[in-house]
């Protein structure tokens, strides 16, 4: 399969309707020059995002490992020294707030797009990704304010970590039948070897 086919799974949760940032955020994927290929706009049940979330079976130990790590780091004691426990406390605070309001999900396609979506994203945690990235620009949230408050940390979007997960987010979220399969003008521009066509 060539690298423009590749496909990932983005959501722009709750936070990130309420602050009318739909627009803004699709735009900054486009202008990468990824194409949108399905969206959906619909509030997710609980089920649905622990699914999810649980998608890959090493998912609770490693973001607990990850948690209990960043207490350790801070100088705080972690809720708990057992991964499982702690990672299941994280799918907790991650269900209220995916089911809290409408999220757009949606699958975009192009070369390398897990890892551009991921760079044009930022990372996790706004307070400290960079700016010019989506979180890095419009999110003020921090791992601090989210653990004081014992709440997820607001952070407008999800994006498929890999290409294995990405496919497998996109089964849960998608039936084959909603993903569009089409042609966009541009992808001459980008794709094509020799940009034949361009002078008629």
């Amino acid at each position: 399969m060539h690298p423009k086919k590749e496909r990932t799974l983005i959501i722009i949760k709750p936070d990130g309707i309420q602050r009318s940032l739909i627009g803004e955020i699709i735009q900054r994927y486009e202008r990468a020059g990824l194409k949108l290929c399905a969206t959906k706009f619909f509030v997710p049940t609980a089920e649905h995002v622990e699914k999810h979330y649980l998608l890959d079976p090493n998912w609770l130990q490693n973001v607990g490992e990850k948690s209990i790590e960043g207490y350790k780091k801070k100088g705080e004691v972690p809720p708990s020294e057992d991964p499982i426990e702690v990672g299941k406390t994280v799918v907790e605070v991650l269900k209220k707030y995916i089911t809290s309001g409408p999220v757009l999900a949606m699958v975009w396609e192009g070369a390398h797009v897990v890892e551009i979506v991921r760079k044009i994203t930022g990372g996790t945690e706004p307070r400290s990704t960079d700016v010019g990235t989506i979180r890095g620009d419009f999110v003020i949230d921090s791992y601090k304010m989210a653990d004081g408050d014992k709440r997820a940390i607001r952070n407008l979007i999800h994006a498929s970590g890999s290409v294995e997960e990405a496919n497998n987010e996109i089964a849960l979220w998608f039936k084959p039948e909603e993903i569009m399969d089409y042609r966009l003008v541009q992808e001459q521009i980008i794709y094509d070897v020799n940009l034949d066509g361009i002078l008629e």
